[in-house]
């Protein structure tokens, strides 16, 4: 949580934030209800169709852009060209209500969706006035936001293709936020009653955290409160779910149930604050053909948030050049609207790829090919996921009918499926599914390096080099080794722990995740001990013992 980014009130978060550390490690993860059901007609715009925001010619649309402070920074529109020249397709835009700070007018507010529109951006328009209210006011100012939006409709009719209407900023901070759900659901039928048709999106509670997973938990009974089934979801992910598992088991628990979610909200280098990796962020979000969209393009209290320094593309931060550059970034898988032309007027889909075979199945990959998929004007690519129940998870992508799907783990049972696309964004039905078995990590094929580098009482620093002597990249692994004299581990980088008694797993970081042919990897840690501080003997990765020095 880093609300330093929006406004002068950062005082009160930095009081929250070891109340927020506490309830992180106690959270629960219960799983999303019954898989959605889609319910009512569909609006003429952007609108929910099988659990994906989609255009309304049908098209998929999945959002890669910023947030903007309008609110703050109101003669900085000009900024709108420079997101689109950075490959951004959409832009989620602060205004207030009036609550908090002055509200923005009618004409404000229609100038902000006509300079979205002139630089071929979807618009998300976000009330920030709500943001972090506790359970006794929170309804009140969920309210007061519908009503805001409703005092808007003249200037808001009509555009459904080009804007989403976000109803309020992070409702309910820390005071009961079990009280979001019916506020919320009362806030969308209100706009609803008043005949918006926009696609609507509301952000969970805890600061947009949802800390206590209570809008995974009631996601299904507020969705199927919107007769139109136009609603989608926002996480704002920073220090809440910080590990790749926890990234992907929150995303997929939606995505599996075909509930609409996107990630609102994230930014800031995990070396900075001990964050969540974003680069995971974009790539789970990439796999999952979800939307996201960076805090913020410019202007924050606390300039580590920034994208560009003083609203100037010239001056890209490191994070700027990680959301848009990098190799899940923005300039890499934004696509843009077709309503501003880019797109075609197909609508037809191609035909199911045949069912996929697999070929030279290693421990960490699979050849996977299939039977072309044909299309009236010519199929551009296929995307192929792993299944797992009814969990989709993108794992590849070809514009051949074959590829090699990598970072798999050994002696581990796969089930893969492929669809085709066109170029107008239309999905083929899937294919049937092929069941891989990788296979074992084969014997010596690594050594383990362990050395004490300082100790003190009752504590050391351990350091662990792990070194792939195999003839092929080793991805996704798993160190496991046992302490025999009690010893803990408490802090670790490079990797992340799991201890049982004296046995520690170990699984890698982002940035360790892949020890190439002859390459190596090093975790480095923080550990409890005694007396005694006897080095582990005996190492395995991936279930096959390495050799020890």
């Amino acid at each position: 949580m880093r609300r330093t980014r929006k406004s002068p009130l950062s005082p009160l978060w930095a009081a929250l934030a070891a109340f927020i550390g506490l309830v992180v490690l106690g959270a629960l993860s219960p799983s999303v209800a019954q898989a959605a059901e889609e319910p009512g007609t569909k609006a003429a715009g952007l609108h929910i169709s099988d659990g994906r925001l989609v255009e309304g010619n049908g098209n998929d649309f999945v959002m890669r852009g910023v947030n903007h402070a309008h609110t703050w920074y109101p003669n900085e529109l000009g900024s709108l060209a420079d997101i689109k020249a950075q490959g951004a397709n959409t832009v989620r835009v602060v205004l207030a209500d009036g609550h908090r700070w002055t509200a923005n007018s009618a004409s404000d507010v229609a100038n902000v969706i006509a300079q979205c529109k002139a630089n071929r951006l979807i618009c998300v328009l976000e009330v920030h006035d709500t943001t972090g209210y506790g359970e006794e006011s929170a309804a009140g100012t969920l309210d007061q936001a519908a009503d805001y939006w409703i005092g808007l409709k003249d200037v808001l009719a009509g555009q459904e293709n080009y804007i989403v209407i976000n109803i309020g900023n992070e409702p309910w901070g820390n005071t009961d936020p079990a009280g979001w759900t019916a506020p919320t659901i009362a806030a969308i039928q209100k706009l609803r009653n008043a005949g918006f048709e926009h696609t609507i999106m509301v952000d969970a509670p805890n600061w947009g955290q949802d800390w206590q997973q209570v809008m995974r938990t009631n996601a299904q009974s507020v969705y199927a409160a919107d007769t139109t089934g136009n609603l989608i979801f926002s996480i704002h992910m920073y220090s809440v779910f910080d590990t790749a598992a926890e990234i992907t088991d929150y995303l997929n628990a939606f995505v599996s149930a075909k509930l609409p979610i996107l990630i609102g909200e994230f930014g800031g280098p995990a070396d900075q604050w001990g964050d969540p990796d974003e680069d995971t962020m974009m790539a789970t979000a990439e796999q999952l053909d979800i939307g996201y969209l960076a805090w913020s393009w410019s202007g924050n209290t606390d300039p580590i948030l920034d994208l560009v320094l003083n609203f100037d593309p010239a001056q890209m931060t490191s994070w700027g050049q990680r959301i848009f550059t990098g190799a899940n970034g923005i300039a890499q898988t934004a696509k843009e609207a077709t309503v501003f032309g880019g797109g075609s007027s197909d609508t037809q889909a191609p035909t199911a790829p045949g069912t996929p075979t697999a070929s030279a199945v290693t421990a960490t990959s699979a050849n996977l090919s299939w039977t072309a998929s044909t299309d009236n004007v010519g199929v551009a690519g296929y995307d192929v996921v792993r299944v797992s129940g009814g969990t989709e998870t993108k794992v590849a992508a070809s514009t051949a009918n074959s590829v090699t799907v990598a970072g798999l783990t050994a002696n581990t049972a796969y089930s893969f499926a492929v669809y085709a696309r066109d170029a107008a964004g239309n999905r083929s039905a899937r294919s049937a599914t092929v069941s891989v078995t990788t296979s074992d990590t084969p014997a010596g094929s690594c050594s383990v390096g362990y050395r004490v580098v300082g100790e003190w009482q009752g504590g050391f620093q351990g350091e662990i080099a792990i070194r792939n002597t195999g003839t092929s990249a080793v991805s996704g692994w798993k160190l496991a080794f046992t302490f025999a004299n009690g010893q803990t581990v408490s802090n670790m980088w490079g990797g992340t722990p799991a201890q049982s008694g004296g046995s520690v797993t170990v699984t890698p970081a982002s940035y360790t995740n892949t020890i190439p042919a002859g390459g190596s990897v090093t975790v480095g840690f923080i550990g409890s001990r005694g007396a005694t501080n006897t080095a582990p003997t005996a190492f395995t990765l991936n279930g096959a013992a390495c050799v020890n020095g």
